[in-house]
């Protein structure tokens, strides 16, 4: 009798363990697919494009600020000593060659005394005044500060580790945090002569062209400074990657699915200011999200289940797995549906499963541990 009690518990403890698998397979195809409806996919903002092969720049980036070109710079000044009787310029404004800015009275005896008309030497922007009306001038006294913003100086100050990947005429992508969202374009001039003991930098000369003048000296600004370029390299823009626990993702649209986005593990590369390198994970001619990928991550399992976005999609039914629904399939889902409520539940219902194959198991090995006694005291009494 005892050999079979371990038997039986065994049995019982191999019945449940169906139980249990059978409550917890809700695992399978489309877990890491997200279906929307349309309104969905316009209030995320969704916006995807093409993965595909193209040259890839791999950059240096820094710091660093505008600086004037000082050939681009002149100042007002007289050569004679007077009272300044009129100002027609003022700081901020913009002057144009040989413009009078300003009209000195001289101290020279006169009735009335004469006058001298003071011009700009260049065309720019008045940095500078450093005189008033009525104020004494007095000659080589700098008047005013004269600046062409037409070009400037983007200066990036680049650890003197790195410096030797600097080549003349190298390009950089240039980002002023006064002008968000905007990309200037300039080339390596050269460098400084000498390194900044402070910071262990050296500085970068870029020149770059300024419509409008609105870069102004001094303004901080970023440098995407391009080292080496390679190609046939399959790169998405940064933009499109997600980071979880699991590490570096991306969403892909579904090509047979419409408002349809698989989540896909991808394995990365270099980066640069605008693009990552995708070396496993993606494929060329993937339609990748690059707005919107962060809220599609926490959309869970969307607004439209894999099912219905299948049936919906190619005509017939589909299992909840998304495969194809075969007529076995069918006359599964009719019987389940003719159970009703109840059937619906107990389908449903994981929770009630585990509690009912704990209590079953219980109760066998309650009833064979009173059997087994029952039958000791009977032995005892027969003896």
């Amino acid at each position: 009798m005892m050999s079979s009690l371990p038997k039986t518990l065994s049995l019982a403890a191999i019945a449940s363990s169906f139980v249990f698998a059978a409550a917890g397979a809700d695992s399978g195809p489309g877990l890491n697919t997200v279906i929307l409806d349309a309104t969905s996919v316009e209030n995320l903002g969704v916006e995807s494009v093409v993965a595909q092969r193209r040259s890839f720049e791999e950059t240096l980036f820094a710091l660093g600020r505008i600086e004037p070109i000082p050939s681009h710079r002149g100042v007002v000044s007289s050569r004679i000593a007077g009272r300044v009787v009129s100002l027609s310029a003022f700081e901020g404004d913009e002057v144009t060659q040989g413009e009078v800015v300003a009209v000195l009275e001289s101290r020279q005896s006169g009735n009335p005394p004469p006058k001298i008309e003071l011009k700009a030497p260049l065309s720019g922007l008045v940095s500078h005044g450093h005189v008033r009306l009525g104020e004494p001038a007095e000659p080589d006294e700098e008047l005013f500060e004269v600046i062409d913003l037409t070009s400037v100086y983007a200066i990036a100050r680049v650890p003197e580790d790195e410096a030797h990947v600097l080549q003349p005429s190298i390009e950089a992508r240039i980002r002023v945090a006064a002008l968000p969202g905007e990309v200037f374009s300039g080339k390596l001039l050269r460098l400084s002569t000498s390194i900044d003991p402070e910071s262990g930098t050296v500085g970068a000369v870029f020149a770059i062209q300024n419509p409008g003048n609105r870069i102004r000296p001094s303004m901080r600004a970023e440098f995407s400074i391009v080292t080496r370029k390679r190609e046939n390299v399959l790169s998405v823009p940064r933009s499109a990657l997600v980071s979880d626990a699991v590490g570096q993702s991306v969403f892909v649209r579904d090509f047979g699915l419409p408002n349809a986005f698989v989540k896909s593990v991808v394995q990365t590369g270099m980066r640069n200011d605008e693009f990552v390198e995708i070396r496993s994970g993606l494929f060329p001619g993937d339609e990748v999200v690059i707005h919107g990928a962060y809220p599609l991550a926490y959309a869970g399992a969307g607004t439209v289940s894999l099912k219905e976005a299948l049936d919906a999609a190619h005509g017939h039914e589909h299992n909840e797995d998304g495969s194809e629904m075969t007529a076995k399939d069918r006359r599964k889902a009719r019987a389940a549906a003719s159970e009703g409520t109840a059937g619906g539940a107990l389908g449903g219902a994981n929770l009630f499963l585990v509690l009912l194959a704990s209590i079953l198991l219980f109760l066998v090995i309650l009833s064979q541990w009173q059997l087994y006694q029952l039958r000791r005291e009977r032995g005892g009494s027969d003896a």
